[in-house]
């Protein structure tokens, strides 16, 4: 007798169900209580279908409906918890959350991208550039001070806003919630005097926001194309790799036990 698909899937979900029962009673400390059932099971599909005794099967037959309500009564709780963890894998609000944190590591992620191939070509062609991304600190008042613009993030508007003799190409770039905020704006100018000679007004600039809000400042140096990223009173030259790391932390696409390892 050749099995079928449908009898693969009944002996597989015969063997779920079983393996399911196992698990609720081992967790509640009556895994000896399942090898009876089992053995009860066994003898029973024995005598009913394998040797059709009807009397003994008659007997067992009672035993089962007695049987499920008691193990029914007995093991309510851990029942209820079993269909509870079902209930909320399959959540509509569940997959609805996952949905959502699955669109915002997308749109995040684009974002991030945008940021970083905008900031490669103006490295490789020598434009200047000073980027600053918000974070829980407003900074309304230096958005104030340029062109309120609240457009789509996108790596040509970021070069376009830069493109030498522009007319906001001398200021700063506001980012905040994934779209830019305004351009061309004035921010305060760091007075530290350790600072190397090499660093001009943008990377002055960059430092300044740092130093007086939570915000992340990237800099393209107009003179020699290297990106320096400004973050929590410290200015520093970054790869490729370490700026696409600070902007996934920007964006919260880096989890809090990364972001921790990536200050050590």
């Amino acid at each position: 007798m050749l099995l079928e698909i449908k009898d693969i899937i009944d002996i597989l979900l015969v063997a779920f169900i079983l393996f399911t029962i196992y698990r609720i009673l081992r967790r509640s400390g009556a895994s000896n209580l399942f090898w009876g059932i089992l053995a009860f099971i066994i003898t029973w599909l024995l005598v009913s279908y394998v040797f059709q005794l009807e009397l003994t099967s008659a007997l067992f037959d009672r035993f089962v409906s007695v049987g499920a309500i008691a193990l029914i009564v007995i093991f309510q709780e851990e029942i209820r918890g079993f269909f509870y963890r079902i209930g909320a894998r399959f959540n509509v609000e569940h997959f609805k959350d996952r949905w959502s944190k699955i669109r915002h590591q997308q749109n995040a992620q684009n974002q991030v991208n945008a940021i970083l191939k905008a900031c490669e070509h103006m490295s490789a062609n020598k434009t200047g550039a000073l980027i600053v991304i918000t974070n829980q600190q407003e900074l309304k008042v230096y958005a104030d001070t340029g062109e309120i613009i609240d457009a789509t993030l996108s790596m040509r508007l970021i070069e376009n806003i830069f493109f030498k003799n522009t007319p906001l190409h001398d200021g700063a770039l506001l980012i905040r919630n994934g779209r830019v905020w305004s351009a061309g704006c004035i921010l305060p100018v760091s007075k530290r005097t350790d600072l190397p000679k090499r660093y001009g007004l943008r990377h002055r600039a960059a430092l300044g926001i740092t130093e007086k809000t939570d915000a992340l400042a990237i800099v393209v140096s107009e003179e020699t194309g290297n990106i320096s990223v400004a973050k929590e009173d410290t200015i520093q030259r970054v790869t490729k790799e370490e700026l696409e790391k600070q902007l996934a932390i920007a964006f919260n696409i880096i989890d809090e036990n990364k972001k921790r390892n990536n200050k050590k």
